[in-house]
Protein backbone atom coordinates (compact mmCIF):
# COMPACT_ATOMS: atom_id res chain seq x y z
CA UNK A 1 0.00 0.00 0.00
CA UNK A 2 1.82 3.54 -0.91
CA UNK A 3 1.38 6.35 0.87
CA UNK A 4 -1.18 8.03 -1.86
CA UNK A 5 -3.95 4.97 -1.42
CA UNK A 6 -3.52 4.26 2.54
CA UNK A 7 -6.89 3.70 4.25
CA UNK A 8 -6.94 4.26 8.11
CA UNK A 9 -10.26 2.71 7.77
CA UNK A 10 -9.37 -0.57 6.16
CA UNK A 11 -6.41 -0.78 8.65
CA UNK A 12 -9.09 -0.56 11.52
CA UNK A 13 -10.63 -3.17 9.83
CA UNK A 14 -8.21 -5.57 9.64
CA UNK A 15 -7.07 -4.73 13.32
CA UNK A 16 -7.53 -7.41 16.06
CA UNK A 17 -4.91 -5.65 18.47
CA UNK A 18 -5.42 -2.19 19.23
CA UNK A 19 -4.87 0.37 21.78
CA UNK A 20 -8.11 2.24 23.65
CA UNK A 21 -7.18 5.70 25.32
CA UNK A 22 -9.94 7.29 27.85
CA UNK A 23 -10.24 10.59 29.97
CA UNK A 24 -9.33 9.45 33.59
CA UNK A 25 -10.93 11.78 36.45
CA UNK A 26 -7.92 14.22 36.66
CA UNK A 27 -8.23 14.64 32.60
CA UNK A 28 -4.76 12.16 31.75
CA UNK A 29 -5.24 9.72 29.59
CA UNK A 30 -5.79 5.70 30.29
CA UNK A 31 -4.24 3.87 27.88
CA UNK A 32 -5.78 -0.01 27.70
CA UNK A 33 -5.15 -2.93 25.36
CA UNK A 34 -8.18 -4.12 23.90
CA UNK A 35 -9.31 -6.73 20.90
CA UNK A 36 -11.47 -4.16 19.22
CA UNK A 37 -14.06 -4.86 15.86
CA UNK A 38 -14.99 -2.59 13.09
CA UNK A 39 -17.90 -2.45 11.57
CA UNK A 40 -16.84 -0.59 8.77
CA UNK A 41 -20.23 -0.32 6.92
CA UNK A 42 -21.55 0.80 9.96
CA UNK A 43 -19.06 3.05 11.34
CA UNK A 44 -19.04 1.34 14.57
CA UNK A 45 -16.17 0.33 16.59
CA UNK A 46 -17.00 -2.53 19.32
CA UNK A 47 -14.29 -3.38 21.79
CA UNK A 48 -15.50 -6.39 24.91
CA UNK A 49 -14.23 -5.17 28.90
CA UNK A 50 -14.84 -5.70 32.15
CA UNK A 51 -16.91 -3.95 34.50
CA UNK A 52 -15.21 -2.21 37.36
CA UNK A 53 -12.18 -2.25 35.73
CA UNK A 54 -10.51 1.86 34.80
CA UNK A 55 -11.34 2.18 31.37
CA UNK A 56 -14.80 0.95 31.70
CA UNK A 57 -15.35 3.24 34.80
CA UNK A 58 -13.62 6.00 33.05
CA UNK A 59 -16.00 5.63 29.71
CA UNK A 60 -19.28 5.80 32.53
CA UNK A 61 -17.98 9.04 33.46
CA UNK A 62 -17.06 10.74 29.97
CA UNK A 63 -17.85 8.88 26.86
CA UNK A 64 -15.39 9.56 24.68
CA UNK A 65 -12.70 7.52 23.75
CA UNK A 66 -10.36 7.22 20.73
CA UNK A 67 -8.63 3.82 19.43
CA UNK A 68 -5.37 3.25 18.15
CA UNK A 69 -4.00 0.62 15.84
CA UNK A 70 -0.55 -0.48 13.76
CA UNK A 71 0.17 -2.71 11.19
CA UNK A 72 2.47 -5.92 11.62
CA UNK A 73 5.30 -4.01 10.14
CA UNK A 74 4.65 -0.83 12.72
CA UNK A 75 5.12 1.16 9.90
CA UNK A 76 1.11 1.84 9.20
CA UNK A 77 -1.15 3.58 12.25
CA UNK A 78 -5.28 4.35 12.18
CA UNK A 79 -6.62 6.14 15.09
CA UNK A 80 -10.93 6.42 15.47
CA UNK A 81 -12.46 8.91 17.69
CA UNK A 82 -16.08 9.03 19.10
CA UNK A 83 -18.44 8.52 21.43
CA UNK A 84 -19.13 5.59 23.46
CA UNK A 85 -22.41 3.69 24.67
CA UNK A 86 -21.56 1.00 26.93
CA UNK A 87 -24.42 -2.17 27.39
CA UNK A 88 -24.04 -4.20 30.74
CA UNK A 89 -23.57 -6.02 32.03
CA UNK A 90 -26.18 -8.41 32.62
CA UNK A 91 -27.49 -10.77 35.20
CA UNK A 92 -29.53 -13.09 32.67
CA UNK A 93 -27.73 -15.52 30.12
CA UNK A 94 -30.58 -14.95 27.78
CA UNK A 95 -31.04 -10.99 29.09
CA UNK A 96 -30.33 -8.09 26.23
CA UNK A 97 -27.19 -7.44 27.76
CA UNK A 98 -25.32 -10.59 26.93
CA UNK A 99 -27.12 -10.70 23.71
CA UNK A 100 -25.10 -7.72 22.63
CA UNK A 101 -21.86 -9.50 23.08
CA UNK A 102 -23.23 -12.80 21.67
CA UNK A 103 -23.92 -10.68 18.72
CA UNK A 104 -20.68 -8.63 18.56
CA UNK A 105 -18.81 -12.29 19.11
CA UNK A 106 -20.41 -13.05 15.72
CA UNK A 107 -19.40 -9.71 13.94
CA UNK A 108 -16.06 -9.89 15.10
CA UNK A 109 -15.12 -14.31 14.88
CA UNK A 110 -18.26 -16.27 13.45
CA UNK A 111 -20.07 -18.98 15.67
CA UNK A 112 -18.78 -19.65 18.93
CA UNK A 113 -18.43 -23.52 19.87
CA UNK A 114 -20.87 -23.45 23.06
CA UNK A 115 -23.26 -20.60 23.25
CA UNK A 116 -24.57 -21.47 26.37
CA UNK A 117 -20.66 -21.67 27.82
CA UNK A 118 -19.88 -18.27 26.62
CA UNK A 119 -23.31 -16.96 27.94
CA UNK A 120 -22.88 -17.88 31.52
CA UNK A 121 -18.45 -16.80 31.03
CA UNK A 122 -20.34 -13.21 29.86
CA UNK A 123 -22.19 -13.11 33.08
CA UNK A 124 -19.73 -14.38 35.46
CA UNK A 125 -17.06 -11.92 34.33
CA UNK A 126 -19.50 -9.01 34.54
CA UNK A 127 -18.57 -8.41 30.70
CA UNK A 128 -19.74 -4.93 28.94
CA UNK A 129 -20.17 -4.03 25.53
CA UNK A 130 -18.42 -0.59 24.15
CA UNK A 131 -20.04 0.39 21.04
CA UNK A 132 -17.98 3.50 20.17
CA UNK A 133 -20.02 5.42 17.07
CA UNK A 134 -16.85 6.44 14.76
CA UNK A 135 -16.87 10.20 13.90
CA UNK A 136 -13.21 11.00 12.99
CA UNK A 137 -10.50 8.38 11.38
CA UNK A 138 -6.75 9.13 10.39
CA UNK A 139 -3.75 7.78 10.35
CA UNK A 140 -0.51 7.41 7.82
CA UNK A 141 1.63 4.62 6.06
CA UNK A 142 5.42 5.67 6.75
CA UNK A 143 7.77 5.36 3.83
Amino acid sequence: MTATSFDPHALLAESRLGVLATIKSDGRPQLSPVLPYYDRGAGVLYVSMTEGRAKTANLRRDPRAALEVTSPDGRAWATAEGGVTLTGPGTDPLGPEIEALVEYYRLAAGEHPAWDEYRAAMVSDRRVLMTMAVDHVYGTRLG
